[in-house]
């Protein structure tokens, strides 16, 4: 780990002159500012959640930051002081720890059941017919229907396609004589941020993969 000894804060303060921009060095492909998400730990490296350039410049400015890894990958200017000319700026690190901890209650938390985690999840596979689809031509399909006692949760859906799930209708897989081609499992929260960032760095990547529970490095080998 890279101990962030000095606390880190803006630069100057002052009223401000012009607003504040962002510098990146990133890939041209994530030069976009919304695509970008900054990997938050707790001070013990317990991961939190992704946060965006805002929030992490608020760690920075307030003092809040523990400790880092990786170069910084993006740079923020901020307001120029109208006394001194100077510009503030932040140089923000791909993984930040905050200091302080997390309570019990949110380590690991259940990741929400939502159609875009899900198919993200199935790699955007029809888990009947194995083919992938965009996301607007993939339904959740429910193994054990709703109708006959089946319930709406990641044990018991799965990505499928319109003319799949139109064919299965109100049936169970054996019913419909319509095998499923993976089983359906709830994901651990690291595997929910994988699977949620489209635009994960590379230390972050590897800081992830190296959280993930046993069970989760078989389904991905």
């Amino acid at each position: 780990m890279e101990t962030d000894t000095t606390p880190r804060g803006l630069i100057d303060t002052g009223v401000a002159a012009s607003a504040p921009d962002v510098e990146f060095s990133l890939p041209p492909s994530l030069h976009r500012l919304g695509s970008v998400r900054l990997l938050s730990l707790d001070a013990h490296g317990r991961v939190l959640d992704w946060i965006n350039w805002q929030e992490a410049s608020c760690l920075y400015a307030r003092g809040a930051v523990a400790w880092t890894l990786g170069d910084p990958c993006l740079h923020v200017h901020g307001a120029i002081n109208r006394a001194s000319g100077l510009r503030s700026g932040l140089d923000l690190h791909p993984i930040i720890a905050s200091r302080g901890h997390a309570r019990s209650r949110a380590i690991d938390p259940t990741p929400n059941l939502t159609n875009t985690a899900l198919f993200a999840r199935d790699a955007q596979l029809c888990l009947y017919c194995g083919q992938q689809f965009s996301r607007p031509h993939l339904t959740r399909d429910h193994v054990m229907p709703l109708s006959k006692g089946g319930r709406d949760i990641w044990e018991n859906v799965v990505s499928a396609c319109f003319q799949c799930n139109s064919r299965k209708s109100n049936r169970t897989p054996q019913q419909a004589n319509m095998p499923l081609l993976a089983v359906p499992y709830r994901p651990s929260w690291i595997e929910h941020l994988i699977l949620s960032n489209r635009n994960i760095l590379a230390d972050q990547m590897a800081f992830l993969k190296a959280q993930l529970p046993k069970k989760a490095l078989r389904r991905s080998a």
